[in-house]
């Protein structure tokens, strides 16, 4: 139980590795206040000699003073909660290199010079046969996919799968797209897309969450075809997308005001969370046990006074700027 969230902190050439049971889903709101401030959130937290994997990572940060390099991952509730998420970044790390780690753990330890696969067991990258793929009327499709037809024209598709599952699916997926049937035009953003133009044998991809593996191309099926990675930028298949099937216009100032309310709001008493569960009778014969670590709160950031107005007037600033368009 917990989301669990582990944070780099590199200066002066040594790296230390700390570590939070409850903090993944919070990581880019304690990177907010800028660099100083996250680092002493990540101080004040477990240090460890351990790295998390993938499966057990579900957020990371790696803060390098040395050459200036912020790297995280974490899970946005939103495409807009994202792109708010990455604004407030650029405005609040003045100088830095900010990247989204997509490469989940296997950026951070690539960027330490360690490889990325030192989280990773072998044939951790799994394939699977596309026969499952079936575009159905997803009312929040997790991606869309896109397909160039020999006639030049684009058809899409809401999907249910994750971004990256469609190239783990291989090229034969493609058939299948061409014969599926439309799919409602989308409500919302989703949170990935995938363009394939078998014609010229590439494909494209963006995403606003991890999608590991993706340096590893070609992937198995595609050694004949070109990776056109664009990280989080949609534009791309944006103008690839037949009109009657656009994205919609983001809702970034009510995602930026998300933000700026969530601001010193306190962090759930992690006692009480476990106190239900822990004391509920479990099967015949069970005990319920609970993991010490679950006990230990996260240490969010508390920025400094300074710090603190020059967050909010970051994000009045952008609020600004969204809603003047």
């Amino acid at each position: 139980m917990g989301a669990r969230a582990q944070y780099v902190v590199v200066e002066n050439g040594a790296w230390q590795r700390y570590y939070s049971h409850w903090a993944a889903n919070r990581v880019a709101q304690d990177l907010l206040p800028g660099p100083v401030a996250a680092t002493r959130c990540f101080r004040a937290n477990r240090e460890i000699d351990e790295w998390l994997d993938d499966v057990w990572c579900e957020g990371a940060a790696l803060v390098d003073h040395d050459r200036r390099t912020l790297l995280w991952f974490a899970f946005a509730d939103s495409w807009a909660d994202h792109l708010a998420a990455r604004a407030v970044l650029a405005r609040t790390w003045p100088g830095w290199d900010v990247r989204f780690a997509h490469d989940g753990m296997g950026d951070l330890t690539h960027h330490l010079g360690l490889g990325r696969d030192l989280t990773r067991t072998p044939g951790w990258f799994e394939t699977f046969e596309p026969s499952g793929f079936a575009a159905g009327e997803y009312a929040d499709p997790c991606s869309v996919a896109s397909l160039r037809l020999p006639d030049g024209s684009v058809r899409a598709w809401g999907s249910d799968w994750e971004p990256v599952e469609h190239l783990a699916a291989g090229p034969r997926l493609i058939d299948l797209l061409a014969a599926s049937s439309a799919t409602p035009v989308l409500t919302d953003m989703p949170y990935g897309g995938v363009h394939f133009d078998p014609q010229a044998r590439t494909v494209s991809l963006w995403a606003v969450q991890t999608v590991a593996g993706i340096h590893d191309w070609p992937l198995p099926g595609w050694e004949e075809w070109v990776l056109d990675f664009r990280g989080d930028d949609h534009t791309l298949q944006a103008g690839l997308l037949p009109a009657d099937f656009p994205f919609p216009p983001p809702p970034l100032a009510a995602a930026l005001r998300r933000l700026g309310d969530g601001l010193g709001e306190p962090l759930p008493d992690v006692g009480a969370l476990l106190a239900r569960p822990a004391g509920a009778p479990g099967p015949e014969g069970t005990t319920a046990v609970v993991n010490p670590a679950a006990l230990v709160p996260h240490e969010p950031a508390d920025p400094a006074p300074a710090e603190l107005a020059a967050l909010r007037g970051a994000i009045d600033a952008l609020v600004a700027e969204a809603e003047a368009g």
